[in-house]
């Protein structure tokens, strides 16, 4: 099943990525903040607010799964952006040695 997760964000690029799962944790810290209004403001019996808690435990064990996969996108999105300025650099230089230096002799 992981697998198949990785070939479908492989469609994707990084930033794109990153766009979706942020999209996906502000929905679920809206939820997370419907959820704990409902839980202060309503009179429950202590079931429903037991369900309640519990429901509010998934939705922060989402958000920590979401920002712990952030993270980690956002470290190979920092790689992706350092090899293309790497790149740019050795293209400027092999420009410069070759173009400039011909005018030179």
């Amino acid at each position: 099943m992981a697998k198949l997760k990785d070939k479908k964000r492989e469609k994707f690029s990084v930033a794109t990525e990153i766009d979706r799962l942020e999209e996906r944790r502000v929905r679920c810290k809206n939820n997370l903040e419907k959820v704990d209004y409902r839980n202060r403001r309503e009179n429950l019996s202590e079931l429903e607010r037991r369900e309640l808690e519990e429901e509010m435990s998934i939705m922060n064990e989402r958000i920590q799964k979401l920002d712990k996969d952030l993270e980690s996108l956002r470290g190979e999105n920092r790689k992706n952006m350092l090899l293309s300025v790497a790149l740019l650099v050795v293209s400027a230089f092999v420009y410069y040695a070759f173009f400039y230096n011909e005018e030179d002799s």
